[in-house]
């Protein structure tokens, strides 16, 4: 019977004749390498010591689950684009707002997939619209264990897909999305988002001022205690493409005259400061991971909380590469929200929130 191959030590490092390498160092005369006076790798050795000094941690609380509802389903449906995540039926959206609850993480943002839609987006206000009664069954579900928040936004309702009213036929500026006009619209979404029971609205159309009218408007309906989650810096972004699945978007065109130039950093904190100035009392990146230079510049000026969103492309590429044997997906998944926390987000809204509030519950 043979006997296993001892492995042999490790040379002396303070003697480079015996070094693997000795052939090629001894001959040029090379010394030996002086012991290191600083050892930052002690603190690397097991993973106590590794989670006692961790600069950064993650927090259920700190996580925002955005999740869909749609009108004129039965059942929760897969959204092919991203794996894992449905459009949900109210009563399975009750559901996943109590689990979300019961694993602490922090909110939910609704958004709403109806099936009438119109040039001005009415269903968005309407009391019996999707959103709305999304709204209402949740808060009913999970009362303030959990922060309710709504999306403000027209484009799920619309039948044009954009976030505004469009310029009609025959204006001197035919086609664009007209920011003034559309403010009132907001407004009204934002108090009937606010009487559905919601905790915290966010708009997320990028029109000029539309922070400030909507705390005009919540306040002056008596929703003064309802918070605005405002998509400050929200760029242009062709990472949204499976979010058009997820809410069955009719856009035609994009939205590069409203959404920021991905290619402007300055512009992300100057839009942060306006709505800060206007009554925002959350601001937020999006896209997250493609824009963490934004995020940490917004993190070191803002007076506010600071949130990122970690959009559905991020998600997407994700779940395919591990799909494909590519990458090790909780890892990667972890790493990623690591690094936007890193980068100054004390809240990130990413549809793996449940499932990473849940594993960090998990002893390991």
């Amino acid at each position: 019977m043979t006997s296993p191959t001892a492995t042999p030590p490790l040379p002396d490092s303070r003697d480079p004749a015996v070094s693997p390498a000795a052939g090629f160092l001894v001959p040029r005369g090379v010394p030996a390498p002086a012991a290191p006076a600083v050892r930052p790798r002690r603190l690397r050795r097991t993973q106590a010591l590794r989670g006692l000094v961790a600069e950064t941690r993650i927090a259920p609380a700190q996580l925002i689950l955005p999740a869909f509802v749609r009108e004129d389903i039965t059942e929760p449906t897969p959204i092919g684009a991203m794996p894992g995540v449905v459009q949900h039926t109210l009563d399975s959206l009750r559901r996943e707002a109590t689990a979300c609850a019961q694993a602490g993480v922090g909110a939910i943002d609704l958004f709403g997939v109806p099936t009438r839609r119109d040039e001005t987006g009415s269903q968005a206000w309407a009391e019996d619209g999707i959103l709305n009664r999304a709204v209402a069954a949740v808060r009913a579900e999970v009362g303030d264990a959990l922060i309710v928040c709504a999306d403000t936004c027209l484009d799920e309702f619309t039948s044009h897909g954009h976030c505004g009213l469009v310029r009609p036929d025959g204006d001197r500026r035919a086609g664009e999305i007209d920011n003034d006009s559309t403010l009132a619209l907001y407004q009204a979404m934002a108090v009937s988002q606010a009487e559905a029971g919601a905790h915290m609205v966010s708009p997320s159309g990028m029109m000029d001022g539309q922070v400030a009218a909507i705390r005009t408007a919540l306040d002056a309906t008596g929703h003064d205690d309802v918070s605005i989650l405002a998509y400050s810096a929200k760029y242009a972004s062709a990472y949204f493409g499976p979010f058009r699945e997820a809410v069955g978007s009719t856009l035609k065109g994009d939205r590069r005259t409203y959404q920021q130039d991905p290619a402007n950093r300055r512009e992300g904190l100057r839009e942060v400061l306006l709505d800060v100035e206007q009554g925002a009392d959350v601001v937020m990146v999006k896209p997250a991971g493609p824009y963490l230079d934004v995020l940490a510049d917004v993190a070191a000026a803002s007076q506010v909380p600071v949130a990122a969103y970690q959009v559905s492309g991020e998600y997407a590429m994700v779940e395919a590469a591990a799909a494909n044997g590519w990458i090790d997906r909780e890892r990667v998944i972890m790493e990623s929200l690591l690094g936007i926390v890193r980068a100054g987000a004390d809240c990130v809204l990413t549809y793996w929130a449940r499932e990473v509030a849940e594993q960090l519950a998990t002893p390991r």
